[in-house]
C-alpha cells in the first residue's frame, strides 16, 4: 500500500498547526499524530521513517513541528514553551479529528513524547479523551547523569494505554529505571527495549534504519489488540 505526503497547516489554530500529512491510499481510518525531539524538528530521519511504515498499512499520519519550533528554527525549547507545546500537540489533534473518523493515536520522540504523555495526562480528567494509545519513543525519564531529577510527577494520571520504545544504552533513563517508572501508570504499558540503541535509537548511527520501524509498528499493533 502506498501513499502520498504533502505540507499540512491549520493557520487558523492557535497556537498554528503545521507539518506533513502521510495520506495513505487505502487508509483504515485510523490516525497518528507524531513529534519530535528537543533538538529536532518534524523532519527527523525517524519520524519519517515511522510515518512511513504506518501509512503504508492504511493509518493517516501527521508529522507536526511543536510550537517553540514554528518559532525557532534551531535549538531547544525554552522552560516557558511546554503549555504552549501541548496545546499545539491538542490543536493537531484536533485538525486529524476532522480528517479521519477512527482511533486517534499519538506519539512522540524525547522531547515530544514528554509532552504527549503530559497532554494526555491532562486530558485523562475528561470522559472524551480523543488519545487511544500512546508510541512513546526515547522517554527522557531524566536529565543524562541526574537520575535524582525524575520527570514522572504526570504518570500517576496517565490513563492511556502506552507503549515505550527505549534503547538499553539511553543516558536519559536506563531500562530498569523505566520499568519501575511504567508501574506508575494506571493503564497497560509494555515496554520494546531496543539492543545496544542509544536516545537517538540508532537514527545518527549505522543501524538499520527499516529494522526499528517495522519493530515498532508491529509491537504498537499488538499491543492495540491487547488494548482494546
Amino acid at each position: 500500500m502506498s501513499a502520498s505526503i504533502r505540507e499540512f497547516a491549520d493557520n487558523a489554530a492557535d497556537p498554528k498547526v503545521r507539518g506533513y500529512l502521510h495520506l495513505p491510499d487505502a487508509s483504515n481510518h485510523d490516525g497518528l499524530v507524531l513529534t519530535h525531539g528537543a533538538g529536532s524538528n518534524a523532519q527527523s530521519p525517524l519520524l519519517i521513517a515511522l510515518a512511513e511504515t504506518f501509512s503504508a498499512a492504511g493509518f493517516t499520519v501527521l508529522r507536526c513541528d511543536l510550537p517553540y519550533r514554528q518559532t525557532r528554527s534551531f535549538g531547544p525549547p525554552g522552560p516557558g514553551d511546554a503549555a504552549r507545546d501541548r496545546a499545539g500537540l491538542k490543536n493537531a489533534l484536533t485538525a486529524m479529528r476532522k480528517i479521519i473518523p477512527g482511533r486517534l493515536f499519538l506519539g512522540g520522540h524525547s522531547y515530544g513524547g514528554r509532552q504527549s504523555s503530559m497532554l494526555c495526562a491532562e486530558l485523562s480528567e475528561n470522559a472524551a479523551e480523543p488519545v487511544a494509545a500512546l508510541l512513546l519513543l526515547s522517554y527522557p525519564l531524566h536529565p543524562p547523569r541526574k537520575p535524582e531529577q525524575q520527570r514522572t510527577q504526570h504518570l500517576p494520571d496517565l490513563r492511556t494505554p502506552t507503549l515505550f520504545v527505549h534503547g538499553t544504552r539511553d543516558p536519559f533513563g536506563s531500562v530498569a529505571e523505566l520499568e519501575q517508572a511504567m508501574k506508575m501508570i494506571p493503564a497497560k504499558t509494555k515496554l520494546l527495549t531496543i539492543e545496544g540503541a542509544g536516545h537517538d535509537l540508532g537514527f545518527k548511527g549505522k543501524a538499520k534504519k527499516d529494522e526499528l520501524p517495522r519493530l515498532a509498528f508491529s509491537e504498537f499493533t499488538n499491543f492495540l489488540e491487547l488494548s482494546s
